[in-house]
């Protein structure tokens, strides 16, 4: 079990570390109801509507809500299908919920389908969400809606351990799916795109990109993230420098690298 009050420090710390507009996601998979804390909120028992699952998240990640979502709940057939709350029919599969729509071909299509990440079908029956800065529960992955420059400095936490770039799937389609899925079968961090759903009905904003920590990774991402931005990592900080002139602010091993290179690089003076 997650010690939940340190959970909650990390959470707090990164959303001092990447000044970000939203809260940081605790996700998880749920086996059965019996998952699922009191106080979360349950859109069709509550409310008597249906959810896309990146409005469940939006509740949770701008207002602060716990969300439980069961297929019922469900508004969207893909995360049904992408976090293997049912199987895909064969419809899906011949890749007809993108052809000819989005895509020229059926084959086309049937790549879409294809590639289209899933969990194993039946062992989970919904999805839990709450800022993880109060998330009473253990989660899959942690989840961060922010910017291009966030974007940076996670990934350079990431990189931190290992050195090791991130080979990610991109898709326009199904957010919810891309950017949590991959993160929980490969258990590696996942880069995403917020989808049209995202952004119509969910507000992603258009500076906006998904980027996913596998839970079991989590302790690790953290002690990078402090070590570069609390450490010697200056230029990790944000808001970032921003310098528009020659002789720009490079870390001290550029400039040995250039030199191993044959690159006569002046330092600026003042």
């Amino acid at each position: 079990m997650a010690d939940l009050e340190k959970m909650h420090k990390d959470a707090e710390d990164l959303e001092r570390y990447l000044r970000l507009q939203t809260y940081p996601l605790a996700i998880k998979l749920l086996r059965s109801e019996s998952d699922i804390p009191a106080d979360a909120k349950r859109p069709k028992r509550d409310e008597g509507c249906q959810y896309n699952v990146c409005q469940a998240f939006a509740l949770s990640r701008r207002n602060g809500h716990t969300v439980a979502m069961l297929k019922e709940d469900m508004y969207c057939f893909e995360p049904v299908v992408g976090y293997g709350m049912g199987e895909p029919p064969q419809e899906f599969l011949d890749g007809q919920n993108r052809y000819p729509g989005d895509v020229e071909t059926p084959e086309a299509g049937r790549h879409y389908a294809e590639q289209f990440p899933r969990l194993k079908a039946g062992e989970y029956i919904g999805v839990l969400s709450a800022p993880l800065s109060k998330a009473a529960f253990e989660p899959h992955v942690v989840t961060i809606y922010c910017n291009s420059a966030q974007l940076v400095v996670l990934l350079m936490a990431r990189e931190y351990k290992t050195g090791e770039n991130l080979p990610t799937a991109l898709s326009g389609h199904a957010a919810c799916v891309y950017g949590m899925v991959p993160a929980i079968n490969n258990g590696e961090c996942q880069v995403a795109v917020p989808c049209r759903g995202d952004h119509i009905t969910a507000m992603a904003g258009d500076d906006e990109m998904i980027f996913t920590i596998p839970m079991g990774r989590f302790d690790e991402f953290m002690r990078g993230m402090r070590t570069i931005v609390e450490g010697e990592g200056k230029l990790t900080r944000l808001p970032m420098i921003h310098e528009m002139k020659p002789g720009a602010v490079q870390p001290e091993s550029y400039f040995k690298m250039a030199e191993l290179m044959g690159m006569d690089i002046q330092k600026p003076s003042c």
